[in-house]
């Protein structure tokens, strides 16, 4: 299917329910090549990046990387991203397909502003390939192609290594699934070789955008486009907790002063998460109810229907029930808490 400019598979044969199911249960191969890897050069790329978006990216240790709001003077969210602090002399920036005209364009036009006023930033865009190897048994199946000790790499957190006998890659514990799993940027020319090399084991099956979308959203992440735009700030999205404390006091990011109002007033739209019976997803709240569906689908491990969107703040409490529109059919449904289903982040002991 047409994605973001890039053209991108469903499923690769085993069917949308398998695939989902495979990657909770064992292990899936994700080629997201589709998103913007950026390198940030020059000793003034934290302040370059801190101008930019609203995480502490001073604080992050070497190896370490977080997510973090690419915000406008509105207080909207143009994008979210993952920002590392490599151990190398750069940051690393990983940003959403559907974004990355609009984000590069705002990250040379920022560089440029801080150039001409003296200041040490350069930009390199990554021509790499990205594989995202996600579930259970990811550790297993790559410590086998690793010196490196696995059990030592939290999440959120990278190494520049070689995977497979393939040289020069970055290996950060991540992902888009809810699963413990890494995304590995590698060289291009020998992304083929690594994918082949990965699925040479038996528990690793290729997986496409529809696990991909069903997996993110069982774990409660946002999909920018359907659950976060430039209309939602990060105190009505329930993304707060990507602002550094000192950021906050600062209030030196684009936006600050809206979202910073926000928060003490506290936003009138709140995130929700709604569960239900059916088989077809949620399109919308059933009358008179101030909120928005943004995404749904029916949960492959909870077997019953899913969705997330936004509703006036009296009625965001867990337990509240609602009547849901399905196919103009009305249906009873819950708010309930995310994630749906458990996340397994890995964090090293």
């Amino acid at each position: 299917v047409p994605f973001a400019g890039w053209s991108l598979p469903l499923h690769y044969g085993q069917g949308h329910l398998q695939s989902h199911l495979h990657t909770r249960r064992h292990c899936s191969l994700f080629d997201v090549s589709h998103m913007l890897q950026t390198l940030v050069y020059g000793r003034d790329r934290i302040r370059f990046m801190e101008s930019l978006v609203v995480g502490d990216i001073a604080e992050l240790k070497p190896g370490q990387g977080t997510l973090t709001l690419l915000t406008n003077e509105k207080g909207g969210i143009t994008d979210d991203l993952i920002v590392t602090n490599t151990s190398e002399d750069h940051l690393y920036v990983v940003s959403n397909a559907a974004c990355a005209d609009k984000d590069l364009a705002i990250l040379r036009d920022r560089a440029a502003q801080l150039q001409a006023t003296g200041s040490d930033v350069h930009l390199e865009v990554s021509d790499n390939a990205l594989l995202a190897l996600q579930g259970p048994s990811m550790a297993r199946v790559l410590q086998a192609g690793l010196l490196d000790d696995l059990a030592k790499l939290s999440f959120m957190n990278s190494i520049s290594t070689t995977v497979f006998g393939v040289p020069g890659c970055r290996v950060t514990r991540c992902g888009y699934t809810g699963e413990d799993g890494v995304e590995i940027s590698v060289p291009a020319a020998r992304a083929v070789e690594l994918a082949e090399q990965l699925l040479a084991v038996p528990d690793v099956w290729l997986a496409g955008l529809a696990a991909r979308d069903s997996l993110r959203l069982e774990a409660g992440l946002c999909l920018y486009g359907n659950d976060i735009d430039e209309t939602v700030t990060p105190a009505e999205a329930g993304l707060m907790w990507t602002l550094g404390k000192r950021r906050r006091v600062a209030m030196d990011f684009p936006g600050a002063a809206v979202i910073m109002a926000q928060v003490k007033e506290k936003p009138r739209r709140r995130p929700m998460a709604l569960t239900g019976a059916g088989r077809a997803p949620f399109t919308s709240l059933y009358p008179h109810i101030p909120g928005t569906v943004t995404s749904g689908c029916p949960s492959p491990c909870l077997g019953k229907n899913i969705a997330m969107g936004y509703v006036e703040a009296a009625h965001s409490r867990a337990g509240t029930e609602l009547t849901v529109e399905v196919r103009k059919k009305q249906h009873p449904a819950v708010i309930t808490k995310m994630p749906f289903v458990p996340t397994q982040y890995y964090m090293a002991k």
